[in-house]
């Protein structure tokens, strides 16, 4: 059975001129598309909602695209960003006066608890991905501009929680706090399934990471998917962290990029079957070179072509930091293969 966000973005989608008119009034139709400026409504045609579903069914009806910022989502976002709600339930509550649809009762709500996903499953991960919003202008810009990285390509694999609950550990102090800002991120697998989230809980105050003994979780089933930037193909980079893959698409953002998240989780990596090159960023340390000698034992009997990408400093977000933008790209840039310089560097 469906789940009622699933349901009520249906039935939002059938109506997706109609929900473009009220949530982003300063925008317009312009053939099968509603353009406006981003999801909160601001003037302008970086962000168009598709209102038909596409030849043969590509391209649902409701689903958006900001071509500016790569971040992409559904109805129920849209509802979301411009009405400010930092809960699933209210984004629902909403939709459903909009759809004129009954609210549900105290019985409804006591009878759906049984059925709430269990803690760490993929269905526990998307109901969290589902409560998350686009990074947009929140405190994930804020920190990852701390990181060097700014003017992100394809950011449509990272969302923003402003009270992410953490789970203190034996390792926190007391009195530590259960709930902060994150940056949530899709863990999904080759067909771009979702599988999983990670969280990077932040401080509010400094945009660093927050002040926990274990400020980045990962939930679901991760063996195997990975968090992707941009589309796929037959060349590829992969790494461990987030940061240190964001770091190499500052300057090459054309290229497809996989976090792994840890060194075990990069080294289990499942890749689409066109992939023919595979470049791999290892952190500095033996458990990086083990992912290497892993991906190059599994993948080049395939065929694949396997070469490393090694930083100077012990992973790429340190040389991003330290010595920018420039020299990180003159770095790489003798690390690659000519022709895929030329095709996925910036100029």
């Amino acid at each position: 059975m469906d789940s009622p966000a699933a349901e009520i973005a249906r039935r939002l989608a059938a109506s997706a001129e109609a929900v473009c008119r009220r949530y982003l009034s300063n925008g317009r139709r312009e053939g099968r598309y509603w353009l406006v400026g981003d999801v909160r409504n601001t003037p302008g045609r970086s962000l168009y909602v598709r209102l038909s579903a596409g030849a043969e069914n590509r391209g649902g009806a409701g689903k958006w695209t900001d071509a500016q910022s790569g971040d992409h989502g559904d109805l129920l976002d849209i509802i979301a960003a411009t009405c400010g709600h930092t809960t699933l339930r209210d984004t629902l509550n909403e939709a459903r006066q909009f759809l004129s649809l009954p609210q549900p009762t105290a019985i409804d709500e006591r009878r759906r608890r049984p059925s709430k996903a269990p803690t760490g499953t993929p269905e526990a991960a998307q109901r969290l991905w589902a409560a998350s919003s686009p990074i947009g202008q929140s405190i994930v810009i804020r920190y990852l501009a701390k990181r060097g990285i700014s003017g992100l390509p394809d950011t449509g694999s990272l969302r923003f929680h402003p009270r992410c609950y953490y789970r203190a550990s034996k390792d926190d102090a007391p009195d530590v706090r259960t709930s902060w800002p994150a940056m949530i991120a899709a863990v999904t697998d080759a067909n771009r399934t979702m599988t999983g989230v990670h969280r990077t809980w932040l401080d509010p105050a400094s945009a660093s990471k927050a002040d926990v003994a274990y400020p980045r979780r990962a939930m679901g089933h991760l063996l195997g998917s990975g968090v992707w930037f941009g589309d796929s193909g037959p060349v590829i980079t992969v790494g461990e962290g987030i940061e240190t893959i964001l770091s190499l698409r500052q300057v090459m953002p054309a290229m497809p990029m996989v976090a792994g998240l840890s060194a075990a989780h990069l080294a289990a990596l499942n890749l689409p079957a066109d992939v023919r090159c595979l470049y791999v960023a290892c952190d500095q340390d033996p458990a990086g070179e083990g992912a290497l000698a892993t991906l190059t034992d599994r993948y080049a009997p395939q065929g694949v072509l396997v070469l490393p990408l090694r930083p100077r400093l012990d992973d790429f977000n340190s040389d991003l930091i330290v010595h920018g933008g420039s020299q990180l790209a003159a770095h790489v840039r003798v690390q690659l293969r000519a022709t895929d310089a030329v095709r996925f560097m910036l100029r």
